[in-house]
């Protein structure tokens, strides 16, 4: 194998595979990637055996077609610190070699791996497909992620649920997640050919990743899925994952249905205020009350070590017109969530002790429920 190619296509590339690769694990042929110089050009291949991501590589000159594996990591070190106009010369002559990097008068060796070992993790059938706008992709991703699951016990937690379901008489595509304290609940149009999906859980580290790849796109992204796994092609790159093998709970069930005190609050103001307050205490899980009354917010927070803080909010920022309530919810939650929102935070209480329904006024596509903390 041997080929020349751009320093800057190469490192844009081995970026993107790369970063699925496991710095620690016990199989090391699972720390290299796969290149294959072929007539058509380069394609590179990573896979931690869970998720697999696979790139066509553009303007390659191929001299000799053959593969080899390299360690991802080195290769990608020594390419990002290459000069940014340097052209890379990749050289394997086959077997047991070293594969040769050189540029300029930099010249490097590095030792390979068989590529018989290399796991293949992108076959199968994947009968339900279907094309998603990258936009609503990214949105669906953003508007639910913080809200997965760390907790590896309830593994089914771990990811986000993307089902086909119905909504207000239209058919909707709907992503949800949810760690017990908070749910988050997004919906988009249901695309062309998605109707049959199976309701899947896509794990957290494959949603991140896909959520960086998805940055750079502009276009539709196809999906493919079956009841196991999933494959995502955004331009020259595929992505394909395991799907979590969990039965997601029935998240219905915990979103109110007789929230009926509404308030309304100018997100900037809130977020700010929340910031202030919960600054008395290092605990992160610190509750921050809420004291509401008739066009009126008050929101306090104490440290038994460092003292207590407190701030008004009223008139033009907050809207209110039911029974005083109280209410307390961890700092970070609360950001979490309004982080999501574009201008106004509206809260639907039942009372201090129940489940509270925050929405964006703008985007009523968008849920969420936050459970509260004793104050």
């Amino acid at each position: 194998m041997k080929f020349t190619v751009d320093r800057a296509v190469l490192l844009k590339a081995l970026a993107h595979v790369q970063s699925v690769v496991e710095r620690r694990n016990t199989i090391p042929i699972l720390a290299n990637v796969l290149l294959e110089a072929r007539d058509g050009g380069l394609r590179l291949t990573a896979t931690d055996m869970e998720i697999a991501v696979v790139e066509e590589v553009p303007g390659v000159t191929v001299t000799r077609t053959g593969r080899t594996t390299a360690p991802a990591a080195t290769l990608f070190e020594l390419v990002r610190k290459l000069p940014e106009a340097a052209k890379i010369e990749l050289d394997h002559p086959g077997g047991d070699s070293q594969l040769t990097l050189r540029a300029g008068r930099f010249d490097a060796k590095l030792a390979v791996l068989p590529v018989e070992d290399f796991p293949s993790m992108t076959e199968g059938k994947l009968p339900h497909r279907f094309a998603l706008p990258a936009g609503q992709l990214r949105e669906l991703i953003d508007r639910t992620r913080f809200a997965i699951s760390t907790e590896e016990t309830r593994y089914y937690l771990n990811g986000i649920y993307f089902h086909a379901t119905e909504a207000g008489g239209a058919k909707v595509l709907r992503a949800v997640a949810t760690d017990g304290h908070r749910l988050a609940r997004v919906e988009e149009p249901l695309p062309d050919g998605a109707s049959e999906m199976p309701g899947v859980i896509i794990p957290r580290k494959t949603v991140n990743e896909l959520r960086k790849l998805a940055e750079e796109v502009q276009d539709e992204i196809a999906i493919a899925l079956s009841d196991t796994k999933i494959r995502f092609t955004l331009g020259p790159v595929q992505l394909t994952s395991k799907l979590i093998d969990g039965t997601f709970p029935e998240y219905e069930r915990v979103i109110p249905r007789g929230n009926d005190k509404i308030l309304k609050v100018t997100k900037k103001a809130f977020a700010e205020a929340v910031g202030r307050v919960a600054g008395i205490s290092s605990e992160r899980s610190r509750p921050v009350k809420l004291s509401v009354d008739r066009n009126h917010l008050l929101l306090s927070a104490a440290s038994a070590e460092l003292g207590q803080a407190q701030e008004e909010l009223d008139g033009d920022v907050v809207s209110y017109e039911h029974a005083p309530i109280e209410i307390g919810f961890q700092a970070r939650y609360l950001n979490d969530i309004t982080d999501q929102i574009a201008d106004t935070v509206e809260f639907r209480f039942s009372d201090g002790s129940a489940p509270t329904i925050v929405t964006d006024s703008a985007k009523p596509e968008a849920l969420y429920v936050l459970m509260p903390m004793r104050v």
